[in-house]
């Protein structure tokens, strides 16, 4: 059996397939789901720390439930998928002796979730495909397989959050959807067509990235018509709702002295979840630490000023932009654009679907699914869809640049490779000095220059913020001892000409791969070695 698993900012889906409807279904998890009629069973990405040395911990609604999201100390996280694979900046807690970081609360948070769902569930669970966020980072996607792996699940899949949403949905054949994925931490746009692929061309194989072989066969039925889905562009950014949260808790800490802490947070939250669907809310807020109380109000207008004054509409231009230029290298126009669907908590606010309404017709916006698509459109890569994807991210090698007498980079692959790469990439590289033992090379993970943010701690809020820079963003891939060293020179190397060949290429499970060979010996040093592996 196969979960497919959104694991959000804010909150998290799990799906499963119902062999009997033949229909994908969300689960419910007692004490971890809510209740709410209105919404589908999520799970609240919020977990409290009992005891960090003992891994003791409480996740989910149960959280909300026993009053712990209320807690004024540093036990209670929120928000903790955005820091998972960055290199957070700033304070980062210590609890009962032990440094938390935030992949330690989101491996908490996940083996909870999915512990509890197999114990919930009758059937045996050997298969997970994880939806991730466009932009993510391989650090990211290998931490999702750790995860799993120390929960002894060998088959793991990841597939962008808006390719899935396009899938859960349901794409008609040759239908080119525009996916507006707004959630709790990211903004991702995924502009999918459907394709139905020739019987020659099909495969037994599930496609997306697959972390750890061990698959299930897909057996295709007669008659049964094999969808292909092929990203054509694609875009995303460190933007959420959890950053609009923030912004509304500056506007009441700066207008009105209101203290920062987790009920300040909460009662905020419920202000922007009620105005999208009034145009006035008001909470009330009494500090028992100053014995004060706080009324909150906010109108819908003012709302979306302070929107305006953090140039929110902006940088939705500035990803929407970003996705119809490549669309356009592609030959696709925004009329070629068949129907636009919104996914994620924050594309019900009402001034974002005005701003999505700038771009297009209303006729062809759809928002019936914002909570489950994501995780009903994974699972159907059981069932025979395959993705046609490329490459977010481009990869590069660090060099000392003379000019700016700094480290630099230097890409090897560039941004939107389509992968599995047919040919690699092949760089020749010498000696620096006489009898040189090895050969060092530090290879990263190159962000798009554009929208970069970094993510940082401000007191106990995680907060992020965009760098105006013009340096790319670089998830270095090896950059530690024992792993920087891809070549052991017998007999040692001398400078004045080339003494080992690498060859770099991205296989279909997205895992950047290397193979050394030694130009004076001829011998292979390395073959296929995939590069966050090296040791």
């Amino acid at each position: 059996m196969t979960y497919a698993i959104d694991f959000g900012t804010s909150n998290t889906v799990i799906a499963r397939w119902n062999a009997a409807t033949g229909k994908p279904e969300t689960l419910t998890i007692p004490q971890l789901s809510q209740k709410l009629a209105q919404n589908p069973p999520l799970i609240p990405s919020l977990l409290y720390v009992e005891d960090a040395a003992a891994d003791k911990t409480v996740v989910g609604q149960v959280v909300r439930d026993r009053g712990l999201d209320t807690a004024t100390n540093a036990r209670f996280f929120r928000n903790f998928k955005r820091g998972i694979g960055t290199a957070l900046q700033g304070f980062q807690p210590e609890l009962d002796g032990r440094a938390i970081v935030p992949e330690q609360i989101g491996s908490w948070y996940l083996e909870q979730v999915i512990g509890q769902a197999k114990g919930a569930d009758p059937g045996i669970l050997d298969a997970i495909v994880f939806t991730v966020p466009v932009d993510s980072f391989e650090a990211y996607r290998l931490w999702l397989g750790k995860v799993c792996q120390n929960l002894g699940i060998n088959q793991v899949r990841l597939l962008d959050e808006p390719t899935a949403a396009a899938l859960g949905y349901g794409m008609a054949d040759e239908e080119l959807l525009l996916v507006i994925d707004f959630g709790g931490g990211t903004l991702d746009l995924s502009l999918v067509r459907s394709q139905v692929k020739p019987k020659e061309q099909r495969t037994a194989k599930p496609s997306g990235f697959i972390l750890k072989w061990g698959q299930k066969d897909f057996t295709e039925q007669s008659g049964q018509k094999i969808k292909t889905a092929n990203v054509i562009a694609k875009a995303g950014q460190n933007l959420g709702g959890s950053d609009l949260d923030n912004w509304l808790m500056d506007y009441f800490k700066d207008s009105q002295g209101l203290a920062v802490n987790a009920i300040s947070m909460r009662l905020v939250e419920r202000l922007k979840i009620n105005l999208s669907l009034q145009s006035q809310a008001q909470e009330a807020f009494f500090d028992d630490e100053n014995f004060e109380t706080y009324e909150l109000n906010l109108s819908r207008d003012r709302f979306e000023q302070i929107l305006r004054d953090r140039q929110f509409f902006d940088r939705l231009d500035s990803s929407m932009q970003q996705l119809l230029q490549q669309a356009k290298r592609q030959g696709v126009e925004l009329a070629d654009i068949g129907a636009v669907l919104l996914v994620g908590g924050t594309s019900q606010i009402p001034a974002v679907q005005t701003w999505v309404g700038t771009y297009f017709d209303a006729a062809k916006i759809r928002s019936d699914k914002p909570f489950e698509a994501i995780a009903q459109g994974a699972l159907q890569l059981d069932q025979g869809v395959e993705v046609k994807d490329y490459l977010y991210h481009g990869y590069g090698i660090r060099y000392w640049d003379r000019r700016l007498n700094a480290h630099n980079w230097h890409p090897i692959i560039k941004t939107g490779q389509p992968y599995p790469m047919e040919k690699p990439v092949e760089l020749k590289l010498s000696a620096s000095l006489d009898n040189q033992p090895s050969i060092e090379l530090i290879i990263g993970e190159l962000a798009d220059e554009s929208n970069q943010t970094e993510v940082y701690f401000d007191g106990d809020r995680l907060l992020t913020r965009s760098l105006a820079t013009s340096q790319v963003n670089v998830q270095p891939l090896n950059d530690k001892d024992g792993a920087r060293g891809i070549a052991e020179l017998d007999p040692p190397g001398t400078p004045g000409c080339d003494r080992i060949a690498v060859e770099f290429k991205v296989d279909q499970k997205r895992f950047l791969r290397l193979t050394v060979r030694d130009l004076l010996t001829s011998r292979i040093l390395l073959e296929d070695e995939p590069v966050v592996e090296l040791s």
